[in-house]
C-alpha cells in the first residue's frame, strides 16, 4: 500500500490516487480552458493587464496598455472572459489580449 491519498471521483465512481486527480481536474470542471496570450491558465477571480490598447465599442473610449482588470469571470467560451471597469458595464474581453497577473 502507498502513502497517497484517495479521492471519489463520481465521473467515473471509483477511488483514484489524489496525485492522478488534480492532474485532470481543470479539463473536468468546466470542459474548458482558457489561457492567456502568454499560456498562462486563467480562473474566476484572476487579475490580468492588458496588452494592447483597446478601442471599446459602444463606451466610447479606449483602454490603455497595461491597464489593469481585477476579477474577472470565465465564459465558458476559450476565448473570451467577462470583466468589470469603472464606466463600462457588461465588458468581455478576449483572452488573447490580456496576461495573467501574479
Amino acid at each position: 500500500m502507498s502513502d497517497d491519498d484517495y479521492i471519489y471521483d463520481e465521473a467515473s465512481g471509483e477511488w483514484v490516487p489524489a496525485s492522478q486527480a488534480t492532474a485532470a481536474a481543470p479539463a473536468e470542471d468546466g470542459g474548458v480552458v482558457v489561457r492567456d496570450a502568454v499560456g498562462n491558465v486563467l480562473a474566476d477571480g484572476d487579475q490580468v493587464t492588458l496588452i494592447k490598447d483597446l478601442t471599446v465599442r459602444g463606451a466610447g473610449q479606449t483602454l490603455k496598455r497595461g491597464t489593469l482588470i481585477k476579477s474577472i469571470r470565465l465564459t465558458g467560451d476559450d476565448q473570451e472572459i467577462d470583466c468589470k471597469f469603472d464606466g463600462i458595464k457588461g465588458l468581455v474581453l478576449r483572452a488573447e489580449f490580456v496576461r495573467k497577473r501574479t
